[in-house]
């Protein structure tokens, strides 16, 4: 797969280079000379596409173009995940996880899945995949530089064969080696997409299909955060901080087939329209977490951090996870009245593992698998017209188990820059499987439960206008999942940490409130982002700081006549302090801590952004300051936030 993408990498640029390159005159014959000034008399005539004949649709048919402009918005998608990362904070190392600064990012599906959280931030879910029309090819190359070797690329082309028909192809690679020990982070996200439709719109086709992997070391974080935190310029050289695993690693991967179809029924489309809808969805993930060498070793002494082990050496927990999806329907649409669709859903997955464990009466204690069967019968109201653009769902299990989803969206457009979006969730959600069961060869991470399922009641609000930007979202939470420390006094004082599901029986009542503002003083502006979070519970459970900001100074100013457009300021990032949750490898989660705070430091990053054509560059300084600030900035419990670094990425764009 990689290869092919490096494949990719070299031959397109070439080709679109040879397309463009003017041969000197002294080198045309009389034939070329006029051949050529006929093209060109050609061209004049030929149709020139704009931008909004280069589309990006989602699932929910959501339209946008493709967008070559450079804005601070955009620059802040210049990332690892490729969109505006604020209120997620990242590890040391580009490709590891992210603790959550903002609750009200979590996304909730009424369905089981995997679990293994931590993992899934690159993960690119079914509802995350993108369509394209466009009226000619178009291609984008992605490039960013890494912490130490390694490289983070993305490549994009996308094609029309016909008017009806569009393929695109995308392969997003990832290798970042890290300052500190065994922090190596190397994935790959590839994605096939293809949509089709008839002349007369009578039958419709969204496709896909995805190959992603993830790779991590993981060293288990600093043993001596002391160390760390000293100053102490032995320890500028990260390698030198003593960390709890030298050997370990995490590995996920997944396969997906995915198509939602339509089929019109009446022959022309009129005021009174009857469609057949079909959805499926199959996919297939592994997790694997793997540990060469069992014990560790802290200050001169053996240390087994996850509890003992059946095994001696060679850990290698392995979780098998498929999943088949299919959802039918009929739609009537009426152009007054909207579009009404009713649907039958069929769930099926297995979670599986090798072996059965047994009690010692011989009795088995925690299975290998669990294998779910839901059926859920729905309807699904759409309704756009004028100003008022809305989708309701309501579906419900049919089968034995408890499961519903309530969601009501609604918007109002006022005019072409202000809008109101107002959102409606109730969910009644089975909890992830790895829950309900976990195996693995460490003693006390083997579990079989059965915990009730998860309410969310959640209703926010969003508001874009030229002057403002503001959302508020209300939500409680009932039978909350989570994964807490469970460790006995004489095994934290052994630096044994052992993690355990559990759910909290009483309610959580969270609030966030968030607004964006940009101010313009001629060249200089001033882009600010602020997030306010309050959580009412008897224990600490669901653990976010009060406050995020985000505030932007910087300069922008064409040059060169205008061929070179370049923005360069200074963002200042911060957080107020809190117990954040730590990160578990074994279980690919992070847990509930309530021991250490972090927050409460300032992040500076210096940077220069810049366009040429389609063409736009980032040079950034991230988090300078630390080259002379207090050591005490972490991104969870004895894992730091990234030092000083300087990095370099460029978006290249060809219209053929």
């Amino acid at each position: 797969m990689r290869i092919f993408f490096f494949l990719y990498l070299l031959v397109v640029p070439a080709v679109l280079f040879s397309q463009e390159k003017n041969t000197p005159k002294s080198s045309l014959d009389m034939n070329t000379k006029y051949s050529s000034i006929t093209d060109t008399l050609k061209k004049k005539k030929a149709k020139i596409a704009t931008i909004d004949q280069y589309q990006i649709i989602t699932l929910e048919h959501d339209t946008t173009y493709a967008d070559t402009s450079l804005t601070l918005k955009s620059a802040y998608k210049q990332n690892y995940l490729r969109k505006d990362n604020f209120g997620l904070l990242p590890f040391s190392n580009i490709g590891q996880t992210y603790n959550t600064l903002q609750y009200s990012l979590t996304d909730f599906s009424p369905y089981p899945e995997l679990g293994f959280k931590g993992k899934h931030f690159n993960f690119l879910e079914a509802n995350q995949i993108q369509y394209y029309s466009a009226a000619t090819p178009f291609t984008e190359l992605f490039f960013n530089t890494t912490i130490n070797k390694g490289q983070n690329v993305d490549s994009f082309i996308t094609l029309n064969t016909s008017k009806n028909l569009n393929f695109s192809m995308a392969y997003r690679g990832l290798r970042s080696e890290g300052d500190y020990i065994n922090q190596l982070a190397s994935t790959g996200n590839f994605r096939f997409t293809t949509s089709y439709f008839t002349t007369d719109r009578r039958y419709v086709l969204k496709a896909h299909y995805t190959y992603q992997d993830i790779l991590n070391e993981e060293n288990g974080g600093i043993t001596t955060p002391e160390d760390f935190e000293s100053g102490d310029k032995d320890f500028n050289n990260r390698q030198r901080l003593q960390v709890y695993l030298t050997d370990a690693k995490s590995f996920l991967k997944g396969r997906r087939l995915f198509f939602d179809h339509a089929f019109r029924i009446n022959p022309k489309e009129g005021n009174n329209n009857l469609y057949v809808t079909h959805q499926f969805n199959y996919e297939n993930k592994f997790y694997e977490y793997n540990q060469a060498t069992v014990t560790s070793t802290v200050d001169n002494r053996s240390v087994n951090r996850f509890g003992n082990s059946y095994l001696t050496s060679g850990i290698n927990d392995q979780t098998h996870f498929e999943k088949l999806y299919n959802k039918a329907g009929l739609a009537y649409e009426n152009s007054l009245l909207g579009k009404f669709n009713f649907f039958i859903d069929d769930y099926r997955s297995n979670y599986e593992y090798n072996r059965v464990i047994l009690d010692t009466n011989g009795v088995v204690a925690i299975p290998n698998n669990l294998y779910r069967q839901i059926n859920n019968v729905g309807g699904q109201y759409e309704y756009q017209k004028n100003k008022w653009n809305g989708r309701f769902l309501y579906s419900r299990s049919i089968t034995n188990q408890s499961l519903s989803d309530l969601d009501a969206k609604l918007r109002y457009t006022l005019n072409d820059k202000i809008k109101f979006d107002f959102r409606y969730q109730n969910i009644n959600k089975l909890p992830n499987n790895n829950y309900n069961l976990y195996q693995s060869s460490f003693i006390k991470y083997n579990w079989s439960n059965n915990f009730k399922n998860e309410k969310i009641n959640s209703i926010s609000a969003n508001v874009f206008t030229p002057w403002l930007n503001a959302e508020v979202q209300y939500s409680v939470l009932k039978d909350h999942l989570y994964f807490e420390d469970v460790s006995n006094p004489a095994e934290i004082a052994a630096q044994t940490q052992i993690v355990n599901p559990a759910q909290y029986g009483n309610a959580i009542n969270y609030l966030s409130l968030k607004a964006s503002r940009e101010f313009k003083f001629g060249p200089f502006a001033l882009d600010n982002t602020l997030l306010y979070q309050k959580v009412d519970q008897s224990d600490l459970i669901l653990n976010v700081p009060d406050f995020v900001t985000r505030n932007t100074f910087y300069y922008s100013s064409y040059f060169f006549k205008k061929a070179l457009y370049i923005q360069t300021g200074i963002t200042f990032n911060y957080f107020t302090e809190y117990y954040g949750n730590s990160y578990n490898p074994v279980v690919g989660e992070f847990f509930v801590q309530n021991d250490k705070k972090i927050g409460n430091y300032a992040n500076f990053d210096f940077f220069v952004n810049g366009r040429i054509r389609q063409t736009r560059f980032y040079l950034k300084a991230e988090h300078f300051n630390a080259a002379f600030a207090q050591n005490n900035y972490y991104s969870a419990p004895d894992n730091p936030y990234r030092d000083f670094t300087i990095r370099f990425g460029l978006v290249w764009n060809f219209f053929q």
